[in-house]
């Protein structure tokens, strides 16, 4: 009994060595239950009952061979890498089959519906009128086919290079692209000199502006600097009249004193430099100076004073007389 378990252990070992298989990270799983494709998430899965799909991306170049309008042979060189669409996995099965390499498979359909897409696109067009670009976004919108039909995600397309196959058509493309860019090379130059003048035309503006500014601002602050000096000037004016009509309001009190009281002009400086003249000299004439001020005071003061003067010189010849 024990031999016959031992050798159903023996057995059991035997099958699951050689039949299951560990399931790979980068392995995605298929069996088919009912019908239906699924997806194993098991950690052991049987060799002979499920396929090991790649999870890991496939990348391919072509070199796909096409015609422009006139039949100008054009040759083009394209880099595109696909990977397993996980919710399309039957569409894939259907295209690759049932074996390890359907991503590869389905990734050559892949590339002759590129290519009938790039033949039927560059049979429309002048070769002058096509371009690596425009072939780009021409494939993007007609590409997005390949996930319903193929089972497959494009994760990047690109357009490497495109030549006509023609070697004189080549240079001569060549010579009208280094051309175009020549002159767009130089429109860039001659937009940018413009650019640099209007920038120094707008600057020597600005600055004339503000210097014009300066300038009224000056002319504001000379304008005021004058009115304040003006103002100043004419409230010395005024200050300086003011005093010169006291002043002659004075002097005018002063020759109504002394004219109403005659004697008061012996108290005057004149009066007091004849008076010291007289003393030291009795027989000499006196000659009394009035300075501008004195004179200033008026030809009626002055005849009051010399009026002053005879009525003194005759009182005493008349009292000289009574006494002799």
């Amino acid at each position: 009994m024990w031999i016959t378990v031992g050798i159903l252990v023996l057995v059991f070992l035997v099958i699951f060595f050689l039949e299951y298989r560990q399931r790979q990270p980068d392995q995605l799983i298929l069996c088919e239950s009912s019908g239906k494709i699924i997806i194993r998430t098991a950690r052991f899965y049987p060799k002979h009952f499920s396929i090991a799909l790649p999870k890991t991306t496939y990348s391919t170049q072509m070199n796909i061979e096409a015609s422009a309008k006139g039949n100008l042979d054009i040759k083009l060189k394209l880099a595109v890498t696909v990977a397993a669409a996980l919710d399309h996995i039957p569409e894939l099965i259907r295209v690759g089959g049932w074996n390890n390499n359907a991503v590869a498979k389905a990734e050559k359909e892949l590339e002759t519906i590129i290519h009938s897409i790039i033949k039927e696109y560059t049979e429309r067009y002048e070769i002058e009128e096509l371009s690596s670009a425009k072939i780009y976004e021409y494939l993007i919108q007609k590409i997005n086919i390949s996930r319903n039909t193929l089972g497959l995600d494009i994760i990047s397309l690109t357009v490497q290079s495109f030549e006509a196959l023609d070697s004189k058509i080549a240079e001569a493309m060549r010579q009208q692209e280094s051309a175009r860019i020549l002159e767009q090379t130089e429109i860039l130059n001659q937009q940018a000199r413009i650019n640099a003048a209007k920038a120094k035309l707008k600057a020597d503006e600005e600055i004339a502006l503000l210097e014009n500014n300066l300038e009224l601002k000056k002319y504001d602050l000379k304008k005021t600097i004058l009115e304040k000096e003006s103002s100043l000037a004419q409230k010395r004016t005024e200050d300086e009249l003011s005093r010169k009509r006291m002043q002659l309001e004075l002097d005018n009190e002063e020759l109504n004193m002394l004219k109403n009281s005659p004697e008061l002009l012996m108290l005057t400086p004149q009066a007091a430099r004849l008076a010291e003249a007289s003393q030291s000299l009795k027989n000499a004439k006196t000659i009394v100076t009035l300075s501008p001020n004195d004179i200033s005071k008026g030809s009626e003061l002055i005849s009051m004073f010399q009026q002053f003067l005879q009525t003194a010189v005759n009182n005493s010849k008349k009292t000289e007389e009574k006494n002799q």
